[in-house]
């Protein structure tokens, strides 16, 4: 009975090492998808940029420096600027 209780602690501590290894390990990159609601607790880097660059997927976000405003990409390579920004 203790030795299977032992077998049993091990391999919630393998799964556990699996899971922790798999969400914290590189986890976050450029081509990573979230499909449901996810937040997060720091601060989101947006690029500063010259221009809108020529081409863009949908959702992409930068800032033109000299104007400070934010666009996002709303259809293929079509930019938006976000709210009413003055």
């Amino acid at each position: 009975m203790p030795n299977e209780i032992q077998q049993q602690i091990d391999s919630l501590n393998q799964r556990l090492e699996a899971l922790n290894a798999e969400y914290h390990a590189n986890n976050f990159n450029s081509s990573q998808d979230f499909n449901k609601y996810s937040r997060f607790n720091t601060r989101l880097k947006v690029p500063t940029l010259a221009s809108t660059p020529a081409t863009c997927e949908i959702g992409e976000v930068c800032v033109v420096s000299g104007t400070g405003k934010v666009y996002v990409c709303s259809a293929a390579d079509t930019w938006t600027i976000i709210g009413t920004q003055s």
